[in-house]
Formats: structure tokens, sequence, C-alpha cells
């Protein structure tokens, strides 16, 4: 049986508790032992954390001690997936660029606030996580977000749909669902759920999530599987 950590808290606009709770429902329908906490002391304890399949950040905003950073960051690095959404994994620990590195991209506005209605569309890729799954409408936060050039985009929005100070700029794609590696470990990310209802609102969001939190998941058990050891990718003397 899978194991999944989630902790949640930050800003409450965002809902931490019930986009825990749903999430908690959702690995639990598919065989995962979650536990849920609402403090960052979980990620103080490494061994924890290294016996977990999946972390699942639902934090917008706050300050990640340096050392719960690094513990994370080893236990992705060691193959235990980074799974999240919207602001509770991408605009969590503003301040810690080593967990912007590690997550892909950072928030960093907006436009029109909440209730702006635009499409999100699938990249015409080859990638279970978005198998049988079409471009949907929303209505929620249109997120802009700096990316990493190395992730690999599943989704994408137009921007900008709402007249501001970028909109002099061409149109762009911007990435809203994507995928990358940190180490051993699989990163998932979604910018859809600036509240729990988006969810109920588009179900292919909920869909997307479930299958990138599981694909996430499967990171220990493939290096397992193949002989991989992370001593292979870092030098620990020269990170921290």
């Amino acid at each position: 049986m899978k194991k999944a950590l989630i902790f949640q808290g930050g800003w409450q606009g965002h809902e931490p508790a019930l986009v825990a709770k749903r999430i908690e429902g959702i690995l639990a329908a598919e065989g995962f032992t979650v536990e849920i906490h609402d403090t960052l002391d979980c990620l103080l304890d490494m061994d924890n954390l290294l016996a977990q399949d999946l972390i699942i950040p639902i934090w917008t905003g706050g300050t990640l001690p340096r050392e719960c950073s690094a513990n994370v960051a080893k236990a992705v690095g060691a193959g235990v997936g980074l799974a999240g959404c919207h602001g509770g994994m991408c605009d969590a620990f503003n301040a810690d660029t080593e967990w912007q590195f590690m997550t892909g991209g950072q928030w960093v506005s907006h436009p029109g606030g909440d209730g702006v209605e635009y499409m999100v569309n699938i990249a015409s890729c080859s990638n279970p996580i978005t198998a049988g799954i079409v471009d949907f409408p929303v209505k929620s936060e249109h997120y802009y977000l700096h990316v990493d050039p190395a992730v690999e985009v599943l989704a994408t929005t137009r921007l900008p749909l709402i007249s501001y100070y970028h909109i002099s700029n061409k149109p762009i794609d911007m990435p809203v669902v994507w995928t990358k590696m940190w180490g051993l470990g699989r990163v998932f990310y979604s910018a859809l759920g600036h509240q729990d209802n988006v969810f109920d609102n588009s179900p292919s969001a909920q869909e997307l999530l479930k299958r990138g939190m599981i694909w996430a998941s499967g990171g220990k058990q493939y290096a397992a599987d193949n002989g991989l050891t992370v001593d292979r990718f870092i030098n620990e003397a020269k990170m921290y």
C-alpha cells in the first residue's frame, strides 16, 4: 500500500483544509494510506518523509525553515514524489528559491482576479496523465507563472485575456499543468484549484490532479526496479 503525506496551512483563502480533505479522499480511493499535518513540523522527520511515496504541499505563502526545505529536497531527490496544485505548491514559501527550483515554477500574478473564464488546452503529446482528456473551460484565477524551461508541459492557457500592463506584449501560451524530475523524484503541478469547488465545477481538473499524483508516486518503485540511486545526481556538499 502506498503512503502519502499532506501538509496544509498558510493563507486560508485557498481553503487548504478542504483541498487536503478532497485529495485525501482521492488518494484513499486509489489505495493510499494518507496522513495530514497542519504544521510544518512533519517536515523535520526525515525518516518519515523517506518512508512516503508522495508528498503533497497545500501551503500558500509562509516561510519554510531551512531544515524543512532541505529535507523535502532530499526526500524527493531520493524518489519520493511531489505533487500539488495552484498556490498551495507554486505560491508557497516565496523566499525559498530551492523550493521554486524543485517545483518548476512560481506564481507572479493573476490578472483579473477570480472569476476569469478561460480554456485549458491539453498539449498534443502522448502522456498517460492527459490521455483521453480534451480541452475544457475553467472559471477561476488565470495564473501567470515564471516557469522552469525544463518542465514537460501537459496543458496550457492563452494569455492575456484581461487588459493589464502585460497586454502590450505578444500573446503567450502559459503552462497550466506540468511534470519534471528532481533527482529520482517525480514532480507534478497543476495551476488549477484556487478554491475547492474548482474541482467540482471542472471535473477534468480533478482527473488531471488524480493522475498526476499517481504518476508522481511511482518514482521510488521505478528507481528500485531499475537499480537507480540518488548518488548519481547530487554532491550534497555543494548544495547546502
